[in-house]
């Protein structure tokens, strides 16, 4: 697809430079050899990686050493989204055995993740078993844990045995009295500590393991989340203080409070941000920050790739029933990752090709959010009823930037007649607010005339198509159709 080329003006601002995005392709070229055969096939470190591997985590850590304000874990709980929920605890047997079946499996599955549903360092035998067992028997699969940072300092050592090269500690703040507001209490050396005495204790054990993984060379992913009104000023100087000390990547979330989950953030009505609240802090955060803008907060069981959830199809009762000939999945698997890799370093150099001849540089335009309705693999290939999630993307003169991911009801269930109930449409489309456009594979009739009275402009033509390349010539169209409220298009094919 041919796109014009734009020159002699200057360009609007987006708000973020080329730099500051995430781990995006560009950041991928300047990384160093070392850092980047590590994140470019990790779906979590990667933006480009989560279209197309998948990751599984394995809920074998139950007991935590602390409580946030926005903690409530549920077991047995196949209805919920979000950290801290699972269906089955596992034993360190089971998860080793259940890894191997999903990687067998889902061959594009390169990341095995222990991240709850308390915290792995917190229930270390269990935890470090199952990294030991597959450090040894599932070589190609990359290892990670996500802690809330109060045992890491001493797990460190025993984190740099086994094949993990990337560790996520949650780090909500640096101020112990702000961290009281999120805290109520650390279990510390066989003692409840309450309030800004906890919290302080906590704060200098993040920072010290953050500073213990760097020097050993353990890739470090900061996971935030942001509560307005607590932590949400404050968070710029948390990235500003763990990029310092050699973090890689800040993740900065949205508080998850519904009241029906039971959190104390939910009963007492705390709520969370806008997107318009938590792109503008990811901005202020980036700088020369790498941010991570494609975290779906999944669950302490998940298993599929980032923004879906395929746990049914793995639990323990259907394991059992499997013959897995591990070693022969390995060949496949390695098979499989080259293609993928080849795909994506194609693209990558392809993208950057028409970089070099493109200028947009002559658009007065003002930034566009669009919605993209996607499984995968950078292509426009899902039904806007069938769509679970919507990946928001922003263009501007600049060129085009992944922003974040918006969960929607699926509200059509069926190939022939979708069905659609008005409140569940009505919901998905709310979901799009601050959107001008929704890219899809298809929209039918119903909800087409819902989005344009809502001022989302449907767009079905480019099914199959790169996101990104689609994105800009809408983009363009919009421009040239005068919908930007800018000076006249200039461009030239």
């Amino acid at each position: 697809m041919q796109l014009p080329v734009l020159n002699d003006a200057p360009a609007a601002k987006s708000g973020c430079s080329a730099s500051s995005c995430g781990t995006t392709d560009s950041q991928m070229d300047s990384l160093p050899d070392s850092i980047r055969e590590k994140v470019q096939n990790h779906p979590c470190y990667s933006e480009d990686a989560h279209h197309y591997f998948a990751r599984m985590h394995v809920a074998v850590a139950p007991a935590c050493n602390i409580q946030c304000h926005y903690c409530n874990r549920k077991y047995d709980c196949a209805n919920e989204s979000r950290p801290g929920v699972v269906s089955e605890v596992l034993t360190p047997d089971q998860a080793v055995k259940k890894t191997m079946a999903v990687a067998a499996n889902i061959p594009q599955m390169t990341v095995l993740g222990i991240a709850g549903p308390g915290d792995p360092l917190a229930n270390p035998e269990k935890t470090f078993e199952t990294f030991r067992r597959l450090s040894e028997e599932a070589p190609d699969i990359k290892l990670c844990v996500s802690t809330n940072g109060l045992a890491l300092p001493d797990s460190v050592e025993e984190l740099s045995k086994h094949n993990i090269d990337h560790v996520t500690i949650t780090i909500n703040c640096v101020d112990p009295e702000i961290g009281a507001k999120i805290y109520p209490w650390i279990f510390w050396n066989n003692r409840r500590i309450k309030g800004v005495k906890g919290a302080k204790i906590l704060i200098e054990q993040q920072q010290k393991g953050l500073e213990m993984l760097i020097a050993k060379g353990i890739l470090v992913k900061v996971n935030s989340v942001m509560i307005p009104g607590i932590n949400d000023e404050h968070l710029a100087e948390v990235s500003r203080v763990v990029k310092s000390k050699g973090a890689f990547l800040h993740n900065v979330m949205p508080l998850i409070a519904e009241a029906e989950h039971g959190t104390f953030y939910g009963v007492m009505g705390q709520r969370g941000p806008t997107p318009d609240e938590l792109q503008d802090l990811q901005d202020s955060c980036s700088g020369d920050m790498n941010m991570m803008r494609h975290c779906r907060q999944c669950r302490a069981d998940a298993v599929g790739m980032l923004g879906e959830d395929r746990g049914d199809e793995f639990t323990m009762d259907k394991i059992e029933d499997m013959e897995i000939d591990y070693q022969a999945a390995m060949e496949k698997r390695k098979v499989i990752h080259a293609a993928i890799q080849e795909e994506m370093d194609s693209k990558r150099l392809e993208k950057a090709r028409k970089v070099e001849t493109q200028n947009f540089a002559s658009l007065r335009t003002r930034p566009v959010l669009m919605a993209v309705a996607t499984s995968g693999q950078g292509v426009i290939n899902v039904h806007f009823g069938h769509a679970k999630e919507f990946l928001i993307y922003e263009a501007s003169p600049e060129g085009v930037r992944f922003i974040s991911h918006r969960k929607a009801d699926q509200y059509c269930g069926g190939d022939v007649s979708c069905g659609e109930t008005e409140s569940t449409l009505q919901t998905t489309i709310r979901s799009l607010a601050g959107c001008e456009a929704v890219l899809c594979s298809k929209v039918g009739y119903e909800p087409w005339e819902m989005l344009e009275q809502a001022g989302i402009m449907p767009n079905g033509e480019h099914a199959m198509e790169n996101i990104e390349e689609a994105v800009m010539v809408v983009y363009l169209e919009m421009a040239k159709a005068g919908k930007l409220d800018t000076e006249q298009l200039r461009a030239s094919a």
